[in-house]
């Protein structure tokens, strides 16, 4: 297998860029208001010399760097260059597994026979994007998902990183935990209280130390992949395809009623959405972003997909309350998202699955 991750460079920063060229010089943040308690989406490359980063305070972005230009999203101008970066990526390589608006993995063992071969696709998906948008991507390539996702992000931006067959395991094994996907703050803390800090360290647990430490199927997971192992294979279908509402608060919310009031009110719009565009969804995810910025996540998979606002608001009232009782806490932000979608209508609710993402 030879897949290749790739990444969109600061994508929403620097669409505002292309838009608006005299921002380049400028540090950059796409987000809500500094003034009140907006979130930071992005950040140009300027204003991360600042320690500015995704999912940080928009007020502390402003006081770590008081002279920054704000500039609220345009999703619908983002998606449309990303509908043309994914058109220009495909003529390339044709397999695509997108998993996000700004992300996702090729498939180039498809149409490469071997890494130097792969590495020249890379190149060529560069140039057909900057090509396309003008924009840059970075691009990780590796035998397994996890590790050109790492990869991706070794050399941005506008780099290509290379881990060849066979030197996985020492790519990976001086990175801080926080660096492997699926590593939360929780379990690294966790890991951390036991000397675990690298990846290399996690990889190195025996089989009792893990049981100790991540016991169940999640700690075996993290190991293999802190060792490169992933044999996850790319997942071209619709059920890649997500859509989510989420919502922060003016102020931290605690109350149950009220949350489950948001959650519903959420529900509404995404069913509607679903029903317009001819669809069901079968997954269902609710997000919780708490006080200090720690974000909880709860997602449950339906033996049949639905449509309908009534079910989806259960299942995100129940997830919520899951969580809560995992981690009570009043919240900054909820959320409400479903994916796994189908092009007809089942709106029987039989049995299903609650699952905790790892990544």
């Amino acid at each position: 297998m030879i897949v290749a991750h790739l990444a969109l460079d600061a994508f929403f920063a620097a669409v505002e860029e292309l838009e608006d060229p005299s921002l380049r010089s400028q540090p950059l943040i796409v987000g809500g208001d500094p003034h009140g308690r907006g979130v930071v989406a992005t950040a140009n490359y300027v204003a991360r010399a600042f320690g500015i980063h995704s999912a940080m305070s928009a007020a502390e972005a402003l006081r770590r760097c008081p002279h920054a230009v704000f500039v609220r999203p345009r999703h619908s101008l983002y998606h449309e260059y990303s509908r043309a970066v994914w058109e220009s990526v495909e003529a390339v390589v044709p397999t695509v597994e997108r998993t996000g608006i700004d992300e996702g993995y090729l498939d180039l063992g498809e149409v490469a026979a071997d890494f130097l071969r792969a590495r020249e696709l890379a190149e060529a998906v560069q140039t057909a994007v900057r090509a396309t948008t003008r924009l840059t991507c970075s691009l990780g390539v590796a035998t397994s998902k996890v590790v050109a996702k790492v990869a991706s992000d070794a050399r941005k931006p506008g780099g290509i990183t290379v881990v060849r067959p066979g030197l996985e395991a020492g790519f990976l094994a001086e990175l801080p935990l926080r660096k492997l996907p699926g590593v939360g703050p929780r379990s690294a803390e966790r890991l951390a209280r036991a000397g675990v800090e690298t990846v290399g360290a996690l990889a190195a647990l025996t089989d009792d130390d893990l049981r100790s430490l991540l016991p169940g199927k999640v700690g075996r997971l993290l190991r293999d992949r802190a060792r490169g192992i992933d044999p996850r294979p790319l997942e071209t279908d619709v059920e890649r395809i997500s859509i989510s509402n989420e919502e922060t608060f003016p102020r931290d919310v605690d109350e149950p009623a009220r949350l489950h009031e948001e959650l519903r009110r959420m529900s509404d719009r995404l069913a509607d959405h679903l029903r317009r565009n001819g669809h069901a969804a079968r997954t269902v995810t609710t997000k919780l972003r708490y006080a200090d910025f720690s974000i909880r996540t709860r997602s449950l998979t339906l033996d049949v997909a639905v449509d309908d606002a009534e079910t989806i608001g259960e299942v995100a009232c129940l997830l919520l309350d899951r969580a809560l009782a995992d981690r009570p806490g009043a919240l900054r932000l909820v959320g409400v998202g479903v994916k796994g979608f189908e092009t007809h209508r089942q709106l029987a609710l039989n049995t299903a699955s609650d699952t905790l993402s790892v990544g």
